[in-house]
């Protein structure tokens, strides 16, 4: 995850989060800076690991209970590793940056630990593999005539394996050397050892001696005092192949290494294969142990394995660098000791692990419990719940959380989320002071998104304005066709639409509606029909709308409560209903002429 973008490792633990709160029964902590998730899902920093891994050791080795010297911790992964040591006080400079390691016993008991750590990514065995094949097909490219192979000789493989390497180039290249090439071992691990050295850049620049790799200042480190406990790789890198876990000795550890690296490969599959067929393997992380004893072995896929064979070598000389080339371990230590110091009890509590002389060892695990960085966080967890001696004593919280290694430049790992907080922290130092968060009460940030949201929507939502007006009226126009057709009687008086039952309202109430009516109250009439009769000869031209003659099933007195006039203009219909003339003027009917026969030149005679 260390070696993941900003940006990916925030998409993960985004992913991760969302998961853990919907598929499980775990408390996790609301969103804050820390992330998503709080401290509940995040990334630990290497210096982190290395902490937590310090405090596992210790735990296990009861290094807490007495007032001896805490065992040191080292740890090798696939991309990084670490050393964490609480070093003595007479060889601390005043500006080391230690971190203070608070724990609470069962009892109440508060204790202290200064203890120093650091990490180097990328120095790991794979990611120190990708940078060593890099450089070997650098060297070989340099030396290539015109027209030569890409065959690159390899001294940290067994003789003879053949692999395709495509090699990581930190600096430029040509376009050559970035193509994949083929490495072939020639099995010397004592050149291997030469070639793997320059790789933990001991020539860095070093302002304040002394200093490991990469130019990385430390305290100084008496090995006759500190005990070290190798995990991970220095585990499977001794113990897997070379049968060596446990207490290191460097001779017995480069005669294995040496003998491994000299033989053919072919010899090697050969006794995989056979070692297989016999249930024993070679490796030990096939292993299924169950209540302490080995019930099944071989549980792992064949790549897997062999894998690890084809690293060996190159795992083991990288290994033996770091113990001394970078870290400085001597490669032979005085058996006796400093007679001044706690080195021999601290010999017989090893002893009484079950473990050999802990001037430096690889450890798996301790009393069937595994060492890991799991572990120490899980004791400090629960060191926090232990009740406090006293009312002043400060809650526990992680190493790095402390108050008193806030100037520590071990500094948590922030992905960038998208959080107002984090982009207003980014914004501040440009902005003046009268438009921050504690001159205006307020997130100028988040005003600002709100702002441009709604002009982004109101922008949006502009070109749609006749689309959306079209589908609205058309809503408004979709109502029931309440004209009754022949064939089809759903009701004398229809549902209106919407639409219909504001527009009778408009007229009515534009008309002044009939005596006594009340133009909240509107009814409706039956649907009208239209009906033309050509006008008398003198007579002024007129058309009307009349309504049509009531069905034959409805006696038209119902219509008006049983009088004919409840509406006050004799119309037959119910209160609030008038005729819907266009003619306003009002005609006697009776000084209309009457209908007479007219003759015609054809001979017929036509009714007017």
């Amino acid at each position: 995850m260390r070696l993941l973008p900003p940006e990916k490792q925030a998409a993960v633990l985004q992913h991760a989060c969302s998961f853990l709160v919907t598929h499980s029964h775990f408390g996790i902590e609301g969103p804050s800076d820390a992330g998503p998730c709080g401290a509940s899902v995040r990334i630990i920093t290497g210096e982190e690991e290395g902490l937590f891994g310090w405090i596992a050791v210790n735990y296990l080795m009861d290094g807490f209970l007495t007032s001896r010297t805490t065992y040191g911790f080292l740890d090798m992964g696939g991309a990084s590793t670490q050393i964490a040591f609480e070093p003595q006080a007479v060889r601390v400079d005043d500006d080391m940056a230690l971190i203070d390691v608070r724990l609470r016993l069962l009892d109440g008991e508060e204790i202290h630990h200064n203890v120093f750590v650091t990490t180097w990514l990328g120095y790991g065995t794979n990611q120190a593999r990708e940078r060593y094949v890099g450089k070997a097909v650098t060297a070989h490219e340099t030396a290539r005539p015109e027209g030569g192979d890409d065959v690159v000789h390899d001294p940290c493989l067994p003789v003879d394996l053949e692999l395709s390497e495509h090699p990581v180039h930190l600096g430029p290249a040509s376009e050559h050397a970035k193509k994949t090439h083929r490495l072939v071992g020639t099995g010397s691990f004592e050149q291997c050892m030469k070639e793997t050295a320059p790789l933990l850049n001991k020539l860095a620049p070093c302002p304040d001696a002394p200093c490991l790799m990469n130019g990385v200042h430390v305290p100084e480190i008496d090995f006759s005092v500190s005990h070290f406990i190798g995990v991970s790789e220095y585990w499977y890198s001794s113990e897997h192949v070379f049968g060596l876990g446990g207490a290191y000795d460097f001779v017995q550890y480069e005669r294995a290494a040496s003998k491994f690296c000299a033989r053919p490969w072919a010899g090697i599959l050969a006794e995989h294969e056979a070692t297989r067929a016999q249930h024993h393997v070679l490796a030990g992380d096939g292993e299924v142990e169950k209540d302490g004893q080995v019930v099944a072995v071989g549980n792992w896929s064949d790549n897997v394995e062999i894998s690890r064979l084809e690293m060996q070598c190159f795992k083991a000389a990288w290994i033996a660098n770091v113990l001394h080339e970078g870290i400085g371990m001597p490669r032979i230590i005085d058996a006796g000791g400093n007679n001044t110091t706690d080195g021999e009890k601290v010999a017989a509590q090893a002893e009484s692990k079950g473990l050999g002389r802990p001037t430096f060892q690889s450890v798996d695990t301790v009393d069937d419990m595994a060492i890991s960085w799991t572990l120490g966080k899980m004791v400090l967890e629960a060191s926090k719940e232990v009740p406090m001696r006293g009312k002043n004593a400060r809650p526990l919280v992680d190493p790095l959380d402390e108050p008193d290694n806030k100037d520590s430049p071990i500094k948590p790992i922030r992905p960038p989320f998208f959080d107002f907080r984090g982009i207003e922290d980014r914004l501040a130092p440009h902005l003046p002071q009268a438009l921050t968060r504690s001159a205006l009460g307020f997130s100028p940030v988040m005003v600002l998104f709100f702002a441009v949201l709604i002009c982004v929507v109101l922008l949006l939502s502009y070109p749609l304005q006749r689309r959306l007006r079209g589908v609205c009226l058309r809503a408004l126009r979709r109502d029931r066709r309440g004209l009754v057709e022949e064939g089809r009687g759903a009701s004398v008086f229809p549902r209106p639409s919407p639409r219909s039952a504001f527009a009778s309202f408009w007229r009515a109430g534009s008309q002044g509606g009939a005596a006594g009516s009340s133009p909240t109250a509107v009814a409706f009439a039956p649907p009208l029909t239209r009906s033309y009769s050509t006008p008398v000869f003198g007579s002024t031209t007129a058309s009307s709308r009349s309504p049509s003659p009531a069905p034959p099933f409805m006696d038209m007195d119902d219509a008006d409560g049983g009088n004919g006039h409840g509406n006050g203009n004799g119309n037959g219909f119910g209160h609030g209903l008038s005729s819907r003339s266009r003619n306003t003027s009002q005609k006697n009917l009776s000084v209309m002429v009457p209908r007479s026969r007219v003759p015609s030149l054809t001979g017929d005679e036509h009714h007017y």
